[in-house]
């Protein structure tokens, strides 16, 4: 997929670079969760199952570098934790936005090229509340305070958000769910702002309709909470994270000052937790296609374009391999058509010959053995046993995990945790200034480099 000349021209950089160039356009990709297990059984399953091209944008960058991902008080980073030191360059606590170990603010990305006279915009799969996206542009001490991080956004001058999430920004009362315990409507107060607002489901087709022209500022949100899984929105007409992401480019390339956009595949994570293979696969599918977006600008601007691919941490401790075996059959996963946690947990009802026919139709298990049927069953007793079982099992329902251990265990993978591990995780970059991010690096200092790739410096 690159063209040779990049690669040229990159190991040209490699060898002759003596100081950071300056440029004009910057992608900040971060891929939540995303290991480099992750990495890889979507690349895997792109080739050997999908039969398509199987190289990964991501997986096909010429710099690349190891980022370890501690936050200042664990081995184990929380999303707030990981974001902030990859948008401040700074280390905290976990649950912490933008803020350090002692509760003061500290400068993001996003803030620096707003100084520098950029366009910035936001993009994600989750809520825009989220950690991720709210490191970047909102202060505060407690990740799970989304009604004041949505407060933050409407002071934050940010030219583009778009995502899911509504529900922290409509007034409560009204047509659309709300969370919110006051009365204000950060939705009109974007659009007194002169924002264009994309809000709800039905706000697809006019955000789709929209041709972006320069000095527009724009809010969308289309789902109360996250976007869908991938794998569940096939039908469904909502905005791709590429499409998401291509129509930021359209606006924010208006700019002649340049832009800063931070995109991110949030529900990899997600997937990850709920050690759902599947998803995790066709959500990281869907962020490379997302970075093939950027990866078409920086082609007609590769002067001018620097394009950095992150994650913040891995979840679920995703394993190529388990017990004795040395297969990998993907194969197995053909035939699954919905995620874990937002569809396959709330199919049991109680109706065990409805669930084991669900199962079958959805989730590829149209045959099973005796040891697998006895675990699907142990995990329907306890559930009907026990309304409160999914604690021990994550969060998520006993009968789902153990179909997803099931389908797991047939590829010839497994996972360690249903929350995120303390492994290293892969970065990848091109374009001016790449040469930069390669070797062994801390989270902090690819902040610190993307700074400096703006003419800052952060301390």
């Amino acid at each position: 997929m690159l063209k040779r000349k990049h690669m040229v021209l990159a190991g040209m950089a490699l060898m002759a670079a003596t100081s950071f160039a300056q440029p004009k356009y910057i992608f900040y990709f971060i891929g939540d969760g995303m290991g480099a297990a992750q990495r890889q059984i979507a690349e895997e399953y792109k080739k050997g199952v999908m039969k398509e091209d199987g190289k990964l944008l991501l997986n096909s960058l010429p710099f690349s570098a190891i980022t370890t991902t501690y936050s200042a008080d664990t081995l184990i980073t929380d999303s707030a934790a990981a974001g902030t030191a990859l948008a401040t360059g700074h280390k905290t606590n976990n649950g912490y936005i933008a803020k350090d170990t002692k509760g003061k603010d500290l400068k993001t990305l996003l803030e620096i090229a707003q100084d520098k006279g950029m366009s910035t915009g936001l993009v994600t799969t989750t809520r825009i509340t989220h950690a991720t996206p709210a490191v970047f542009a909102s202060h505060n001490i407690d990740r799970d305070d989304e009604n004041g991080i949505a407060e933050d956004y409407v002071k934050s001058n940010v030219d583009y958000f778009a995502g899911g999430g509504y529900r922290h920004f409509v007034a409560k009362g009204g047509e659309l769910s709300s969370k919110r315990k006051d009365g204000r409507d950060l939705i009109k107060e974007f659009q007194d702002k002169g924002y264009k607002t994309f809000i709800g489901e039905k706000s697809t087709q006019d955000f789709e309709k929209w041709s972006p022209k320069a000095g527009e500022k724009a809010f969308a949100a289309f789902k109360a909470s996250h976007m869908p899984y991938t794998v569940d929105d096939i039908q469904e007409t909502l905005p791709t994270l590429k499409e998401m992401t291509a129509k930021g480019i359209d606006l924010l390339s208006q700019d002649k000052d340049g832009f800063f956009m931070m995109v991110e595949g949030g529900r990899i994570d997600h997937a990850s937790h709920a050690q759902d293979a599947v998803g995790t696969i066709y959500d990281t599918l869907a962020f490379d296609d997302a970075i093939k977006a950027a990866y078409e600008f920086y082609e007609k601007h590769p002067q001018d374009t620097l394009i950095v691919v992150a994650a913040d941490h891995e979840t679920g401790g995703m394993g190529l391999g388990f017990g004795n075996n040395y297969f990998l059959k993907l194969d197995e996963l053909k035939n699954v058509k919905v995620s874990i946690e937002d569809t396959l947990q709330k199919a049991y009802t109680g109706n065990r010959d409805e669930y084991f026919k669900y199962i079958a139709e959805n989730m590829g298990l149209t045959t099973l053995t005796s040891d697998e049927k006895q675990k699907i069953e142990q995990a329907t007793d306890l559930e009907d046993k026990d309304k409160d079982a999914s604690k021990n099992f994550g969060g998520y329902s006993p009968t789902s995990i153990a179909v997803a251990h099931i389908i797991s265990e047939r590829a010839g993978m497994q996972w360690t945790s249903y929350a995120h591990t303390a492994v290293q995780v892969p970065l990848a970059t091109i374009g001016e200034g790449a040469d930069k991010f390669v070797g062994f690096k801390d989270n902090t200092e690819v902040a610190k480099l993307i700074a400096e790739s703006m003419g800052a410096k952060i301390k």
